[in-house]
């Protein structure tokens, strides 16, 4: 699989062009020719945003041939998707608030416990925006925001996804 260099664009955005590989179950695998916990920062898995061929997608990027790539199942090929050995244009970003983009109470407190700052970058968009909206929602009591942001750790070292 032949792969251009990544380049990024904005910010978090990486624009490549990448050869697609479609098994004989029908998956479509984009491989991604930069680490990306060397581009955007180190996590058990990477939820990700963006276009392949112009096609929005949303996924999760998985090891695959001594690197990683984007697998799409295949619902996402039927009548849209490049044929195997196609080279597409992709664009990707990381899905949903990034350890970067949170408040410094919140971010200190899960860079304080490694095992709930690990499971808080590991969940998908939907998870971490709903404990930001927990938080978040003491406007009127910020009395409770630091014990919400605790309860949030506890529940992160349980490995819960959700209060």
């Amino acid at each position: 699989m032949e792969r251009d260099q990544p380049g990024p664009v904005s910010g978090r955005e990486q624009r490549f062009a990448s050869t697609v590989a479609v098994d004989r179950q029908g998956r479509t695998r984009v491989p991604v020719p930069f680490d990306p916990d060397a581009v955007w920062s180190p996590k058990p898995r990477h939820h990700v945003t963006g276009t392949i061929a112009g096609v929005g997608v949303r996924g999760v990027l998985e090891p695959y041939g001594g690197g990683v790539a984007l697998v799409l199942g295949p619902a996402w090929g039927r009548g849209c998707g490049p044929a195997d050995g196609t080279t597409v244009e992709v664009v990707l970003t990381p899905e949903g608030p990034q350890r970067t983009d949170l408040a410094p109470d919140v971010a200190a407190a899960l860079d304080a416990s490694p095992a709930a700052g690990t499971m808080f970058d590991s969940l998908a968009q939907f998870y971490r925006n709903g404990f930001l909206r927990w938080i978040d929602a003491t406007k009127r009591r910020p009395d409770q925001r630091p014990v919400r942001i605790a309860e949030m750790i506890h529940l992160l070292e349980q490995g819960k996804k959700e209060r």
